[in-house]
C-alpha cells in the first residue's frame, strides 16, 4: 500500500506550500460539502492531500466545520495518514506560547456537532480509548524537533464548544480538576470520526495563549494570539515538509489497528441494515460492508 497524507489545517494554516503538480480538488460526499477545496499534490515522492479545517478566510466556527464531509472526503481521497494540527490555549506553564504539543488524549466538552457515521440502521461501536496513533505521533514528534520546536509529547486536550473562549471558573476547571493540558475548539468529533473512518490520526497542538487562569496573563487577548498564531503556521509548515520523509511511500498495516477498527465495532446485521445509510457509508466503511 501507498502511504498518503492528510493534513488538516487549523486556524493560521490554510496552505502548504513545496508540493509538486499542486491543484485544488473539489471533492462531494454524501454528508454534504467539506470546508473547502483539498489541495493535493507530491512532497519527495509521497502523495499529501490538504485541507484548511476552517476554510479559506475562515469562513467555517468551529461548530459549523463539516467534520463528517471532512473526514469522509479525506478517506474518499486515499489518504491513509491523517494529522491534525491546531491552534490551542495552555493550561500548563511549561506549555508556553509557540510550544508544540503532540496529543494523545480527549476530553469531549463539545455538544451541537453530528459525532458519528453511524446510527440507527447500522450501529456502530468503536474503541477510543486510545485516540491517537503512537506512529503517527513518533512522526510528529520527530518531525517537530528536527525543525527546532519545543515540542511536548503527549497531553490531554479539552475540546470545548465555543465560539467564545473559557470563563475563568471553567479555565481553572479544567486545569486543576480534570488535569486537561490543553485547550481547543475542533478536535473533537474530528478524531472520533477518523477512528470510525479507520484513519490512524495524530493531533499536534499549537500553544497560542495561556487561556484565562494565568495570574500574569488573565483574559485571552486576540491580537496577541493571532501574532503568535502567524509564527506557529510558519512552523507547522516545516514540520509538515519532514513527515513524508520520515513515513516512506510504502505502508504497512498500523501496528496499533487504526486501520481495522471496524473489525467487530458493527453490530446491525446485515439484513437490518438501513440500505440508504449504507450506501453514505461506502468509502468510511467500505471494507466492512
Amino acid at each position: 500500500m501507498q502511504t498518503v497524507i492528510g493534513i488538516m489545517g487549523g486556524s493560521g494554516l490554510y496552505e502548504i506550500a513545496g508540493l509538486e503538480g499542486a491543484e485544488w480538488v473539489s471533492v462531494d460526499t454524501p454528508w454534504g460539502a467539506p470546508s473547502d477545496h483539498f489541495f493535493i499534490g507530491t512532497l519527495n515522492g509521497v502523495r499529501m492531500v490538504f485541507l484548511p479545517r476552517h476554510g479559506r478566510g475562515h469562513v467555517h466556527s468551529p461548530s459549523s466545520v463539516p467534520y463528517r464531509a471532512n473526514i469522509d472526503a479525506m478517506k474518499r481521497l486515499g489518504v491513509t495518514d491523517l494529522f491534525s494540527l491546531s491552534a490551542t490555549g495552555s493550561f500548563r506553564e511549561e506549555m508556553a506560547p509557540g510550544d508544540f504539543v503532540v496529543v494523545d488524549q480527549f476530553i469531549d466538552r463539545t455538544y451541537a456537532r453530528e459525532k458519528s457515521f453511524f446510527g440507527p440502521g447500522c450501529v456502530a461501536h468503536v474503541s477510543v480509548a486510545h485516540p491517537t496513533c503512537p506512529r503517527l505521533s513518533d512522526a510528529a514528534q520527530a518531525a517537530a524537533e528536527a525543525e527546532g520546536i519545543r515540542v511536548h509529547r503527549g497531553g490531554t486536550y479539552l475540546a470545548m464548544e465555543g465560539p467564545q473562549f473559557s470563563t475563568l471558573a471553567e479555565s481553572k476547571m479544567y486545569r486543576e480538576i480534570w488535569n486537561a493540558d490543553v485547550i481547543g475548539m475542533t478536535n473533537m468529533p474530528e478524531a472520533k470520526l477518523a477512528r470510525e473512518a479507520e484513519l490512524c490520526y495524530a493531533s499536534i497542538a499549537m500553544v497560542t495563549d495561556y487561556d484565562s487562569w494565568h495570574p500574569d496573563h488573565g483574559e485571552v487577548d486576540v491580537t496577541k494570539i493571532i501574532a503568535t498564531m502567524t509564527g506557529n503556521a510558519d512552523k507547522a509548515r516545516g514540520l509538515v515538509a519532514r513527515l513524508p520523509g520520515l513515513l516512506g511511500a510504502d505502508r504497512a498495516d498500523c501496528p496499533h489497528g487504526c486501520d481495522k477498527a471496524l473489525e467487530f465495532a458493527i453490530l446491525t446485521r446485515a439484513e437490518h441494515r438501513d440500505a440508504d445509510l449504507v450506501a453514505k457509508l461506502d468509502a468510511v466503511a467500505g471494507r466492512m460492508l
